[in-house]
């Protein structure tokens, strides 16, 4: 390799720096300005049975409004009943499981949704999380 610089290449670089020139940073990538619509619903003292109704409700609702972010917080399950039960095991809540499952194995909800997440701890952590619709086109 040749460590010296050509004098034509020493003119090149005096002339730029003279010049308002300015080169296309490839490496910084403009970031959209996106915001959420976001809507958030608390299943706090919920049966499971109420809580699939309520979340199915809300998905669908929520999809016709355009709405693209949801919050839904369980609970993390440590103030349920689930120590009055044998057959419930006590390490694990009904809701912050049972929910997610009931959306994913729902196909006509799926169709909806682009992604469900676990929330960052200032929307409820390990007791809450995202659902991410799709644009609605029909609207």
């Amino acid at each position: 390799m040749n460590d010296k610089i050509s004098d034509k290449d020493k003119l090149d670089w005096e002339n730029f720096l003279k010049s308002k020139e300015k080169l296309l940073d490839k490496d910084h990538k403009k970031k959209k300005n996106f915001t959420y619509s976001t809507k958030s619903l608390d299943l706090h003292g919920y049966t499971l049975e109420e809580a699939n109704i309520a979340v199915e409700k809300f998905i669908i609702k929520s999809f016709s409004e355009n709405i693209n972010k949801l919050i839904v917080v369980t609970g993390k399950g440590i103030h349920s009943d689930n120590e009055k039960n044998p057959y419930v095991s006590k390490d694990l809540s009904i809701l912050k499981y049972s929910v997610p499952e009931f959306i994913s194995n729902s196909k006509k909800l799926m169709q909806m949704i682009n992604d469900i997440q676990d929330a960052k701890i200032e929307d409820g952590g390990s007791g809450a999380f995202y659902i991410y619709l799709k644009k609605n086109k029909k609207l």
